[in-house]
């Protein structure tokens, strides 16, 4: 009787605390985000849809090794700065080090800054890296006179192959070295801003 009481008694409490409001989803960073990865698809899209279809086989080759690793750097990017401390950057901030207040920011704005490394520019290499393989598998198979559909399965497994093994590897580095990454990422962007 006693313990079914003070069962009453105790759900009543919990029930009576006000509920904490979590943070609201930021609509404009989505709007913006969103626009942003529009404009970027549309403009890598069309370059994808001009410039590599008619680009040397040899040329379309390094252009998948290029938009693979772009991906993984900014993957190890979005990753450092979301693991990188606040406190070594603040520290290098009053010693006035060039970049550290960058740092400061984009720490602050890891959600935001991880968001556009990893998915926006992430998923765009993707993309291009596909499409580029997609059009490497056209010209071989019309040169050599192959298998379309087995060549496409080839390339583009191999390109995903390359991209989830580099991303892998880049996500532990940047993890361990997350601070060194994000430091020189920011001098990088420092170089080009007025922003210090």
């Amino acid at each position: 009787m006693k313990n079914k009481n003070y069962k009453e008694k105790y759900s009543r409490k919990v029930n009576k605390k006000p509920i904490k409001d979590k943070k609201k989803v930021d609509k404009k960073w989505v709007l913006i985000i969103s626009i942003l990865s529009f404009l970027i698809s549309l403009v890598f899209s069309f370059i994808g849809e001009t410039v590599i279809p008619n680009a040397h086989i040899a040329i379309s080759i390094m252009l998948i090794f290029i938009f693979v690793f772009l991906g993984i750097i900014f993957d190890m990017i979005g990753v450092a700065v979301t693991v990188a401390d606040v406190s070594v950057f603040n520290s290098m901030a009053t010693k006035r080090v060039k970049g550290a207040k960058i740092g400061v920011k984009l720490i602050k704005s890891a959600p935001k800054v991880s968001s556009f490394c990893n998915d926006v520019i992430g998923d765009i290499c993707g993309i291009i890296s596909g499409s580029t393989g997609l059009n490497i598998a056209i010209i071989i198979s019309n040169k050599f006179d192959v298998n379309l559909l087995l060549l496409t399965l080839l390339i583009t497994a191999f390109i995903a192959a390359i991209t989830i093994g580099g991303k892998a590897l880049g996500k532990s580095f940047a993890i361990n070295n997350s601070n060194i990454i994000l430091f020189r990422f920011v001098k990088i962007i420092s170089l080009f801003t007025f922003w210090r």
